[in-house]
């Protein structure tokens, strides 16, 4: 069992906030008046509530696993992870689903609507996180202090935590400016009222938005390494920076691959270096002896049950039992994955992804963490058949010994962190940004960050490169960072997203794949927030 602070915590003291329109309630204060009157007035007090903030990232709900603090929203479309993964993977060439859930096909078929349960899941949930971190910064106040009678060096403890909930509100707006553009917009001094509607806001103004508030928390959250593990330090600022400067122009219109640079390399200069072993990071005990972690989402498979995070990466990729689907069948089953009484059969990989790991000369990326046995295909002629496209092995229940994480009751739920910032993702942006033209860097250094990876990957320089080029960066991303949520992402800067220049199977719902319109490149605003609040425009094509 991980001893994780913030963890311990949580199951008592979440709470629900009524959403009858996500964006209607995005500036109200949570429906709890309790909370306010007895949490805001010590230290501790202040710890617990941005637990709370945290705690978000990691829970549906506050009743156990099947939850779900958003009414309307079922926790299976409203864990945080589990809906990104689908909106950044089942839409690219990394991943297909046999299951048939409402708006799971859709992803792969690229004929996602604005009534999506799974998109409006993610919407939800990113506006119930700035909810929760707007309500705890509108506490942060002189007044709030003098009131509770906080004075002196608490006050400092509480800036600190101020920071981070800034922080986490930034991430969440970034989510939002990524997957949807032109989200609704409050922060801790907008107007709050059953009548006062949050405006939306542009896509670059957010930008501008996120920007600000990154670049203001990177002076005030703790030193790289400082925070209790789980918790935003300014290295997870300086890496939400260079990530959001590297996709600028796609954001704004305009390039910042000089900044991009700047800050990738102030967080590649802050101590951190790569796990030795890829497959570790990935693995039930990924939050120990883990030098690359720069911020990870913390799971317990006792502590934090859900159906979503690491436990929906692990179940959803594998089978509950070594039952023949082919002639000689599945070599593993959920429980060669930590899950004995786990396995959905749900997720796993194109053939496009699997091409990303030629071999040759004897060489093996092994990144490449496939379940590649007899019986099953890379090609997919049905999807709905599991036994067609690879099974992915890269995400675990097992520890880095090879035997399965501390069981929980039901041996479904899992222990594996989820990155959301990692050395690795650096080196990437660095070496994409300089042959992009940013200032500041170097193609030396560029390839030498490049060839790190390929050397852990291959386990000497067997695998390096001598030069590279755009080609090679996307490429290297698809092998490094392949379901982690960043396909989409990286194909949309790339140009590679929408219209016929690059194809994958099943792409716009056609085995072959085809070219399907640029509009679907961004995300439509949920229907629900657009019936509700007539501030709200639609994005275009939908």
């Amino acid at each position: 069992m991980k001893n994780i602070l913030f963890k311990i915590s949580l199951p008592v003291f979440l709470f629900t906030v009524i959403f009858t329109s996500c964006s209607k309630d995005l500036n109200r204060l949570p429906a709890n008046s309790i909370f306010t009157d007895s949490v805001y007035h010590s230290v501790s007090g202040y710890n617990l509530a941005l637990a709370n903030a945290y705690g978000g990232y990691t829970l549906t709900g506050t009743s156990g696993p099947g939850s779900s603090d958003i009414a309307g929203v079922d926790a299976g479309t409203s864990d945080f992870i589990r809906c990104l993964w689908n909106v950044q993977e089942l839409t690219t060439d990394e991943a297909v689903c046999t299951w048939g859930d409402p708006g799971v096909p859709d992803f792969h078929n690229m004929s996602w609507t604005s009534s999506d349960p799974i998109l409006i899941g993610l919407y939800a949930r990113s506006l119930y996180q700035i909810t929760l971190c707007n309500d705890f910064i509108a506490h942060c106040t002189s007044s709030a202090y003098q009131t509770a009678g906080i004075s002196g060096n608490d006050t400092t403890t509480i800036a600190t935590y101020r920071a981070e909930a800034r922080f986490l509100r930034a991430f969440q707006y970034a989510t939002l400016m990524d997957v949807f553009a032109n989200p609704p917009f409050a922060n801790e001094t907008s107007p709050i009222g059953p009548l006062s509607f949050p405006k939306q806001i542009t896509r670059a103004n957010l930008f501008s938005y996120v920007e600000s508030e990154l670049l203001a928390c990177a002076s005030l959250l703790p030193a790289p390494h400082q925070n209790q593990y789980g918790r935003a330090d300014q290295a997870a600022a300086w890496s939400l920076l260079a990530r959001i400067y590297l996709n600028a122009q796609v954001y704004t219109g305009t390039a910042r691959y000089s900044d991009a640079i700047t800050y990738s390399s102030k967080v590649i200069g802050a101590g951190y270096s790569l796990i030795s072993n890829y497959a570790n990071m990935f693995k039930a005990d990924n939050n120990l002896n883990n030098p690359e972690m720069i911020l990870a989402i913390p799971y317990d498979g006792i502590q934090t049950q859900t159906y979503g995070g690491t436990t929906f990466l692990v179940n959803s990729s594998c089978n509950n039992s070594k039952y023949a689907v082919g002639s000689p069948g599945f070599a593993m089953s959920s429980s060669d994955y930590g899950v004995p009484k786990g396995g959905w059969a749900g997720n796993r990989s194109t053939s496009a992804l699997i091409n990303l790991f030629p071999t040759a000369d004897n060489t093996v990326d092994h990144r490449g963490l496939f379940l590649n046995t007899p019986g099953v295909t890379s090609t997919i002629t049905d999807v709905t058949n599991f036994a067609q496209g690879i099974p992915v092995i890269k995400w675990t229940n097992m520890t880095s010994a090879g035997v399965e994480a501390e069981p929980d009751a039901g041996g479904t739920f899992c222990s594996g962190d989820f990155p959301l910032f990692r050395l690795a993702e650096q080196y990437l942006i660095y070496a994409e940004a300089v042959l992009r033209g940013g200032s500041g860097g170097s193609a030396a250094t560029a390839l030498t960050y490049f060839n790190l990876l390929r050397q852990r990957a291959y386990g000497n320089t067997n695998g390096n490169f001598a030069s590279i080029a755009l080609s090679d960066i996307i490429n290297e991303r698809g092998r490094e960072l392949y379901w982690e949520c960043f396909r989409r992402t990286d194909l949309v800067r790339f140009g590679l997203f929408s219209g016929s220049s690059y194809l994958w199977p099943w792409k716009g719902g056609v085995a072959s794949g085809t070219g399907v319109d640029s509009h679907y490149a961004i995300f439509p605003i949920p229907v629900t927030d657009l019936q509700a609040n007539s501030n709200l425009t639609q994005n275009p094509g939908y």
